[in-house]
C-alpha cells in the first residue's frame, strides 16, 4: 500500500509549517536511528527539500549548522 502526503502538508499547503515544526522534533529524538535515515525518510517519504531539511536541521540545532558553514564555532560542538 502507498501512502503520499496529503495537499495542505506539501509544499504550498496551508498546514506546511506544522510538518516542518514536527519534523524539527523528529530530528531531536534520538528513538528514530541515525541522521542519515532521519534525512532520508524526511526528504523521500515526508517530501521535504533539501533546503527544507537543512532549515529543520538548523532550528534543531539552534543555529549550529550555519554556524559552523560559517566557521564560527567547530563542527565538533555542535553535539
Amino acid at each position: 500500500m502507498t501512502s503520499s502526503v496529503k495537499p495542505e502538508f506539501q509544499k504550498g499547503g496551508s498546514r506546511r509549517q506544522h510538518v516542518l515544526d514536527k519534523a524539527v522534533e523528529y530530528i531531536l529524538s534520538p528513538k528514530f536511528g541515525t541522521q542519515n535515515a532521519k534525512h532520508a525518510f524526511l526528504v523521500e517519504q515526508v517530501g521535504l527539500s533539501e533546503t527544507e531539511y537543512l532549515e529543520c536541521l538548523n532550528r534543531a540545532t539552534n543555529g549550529g549548522v550555519v554556524k559552523a558553514a560559517i566557521g564560527d564555532i567547530p563542527i565538533h560542538e555542535l553535539n
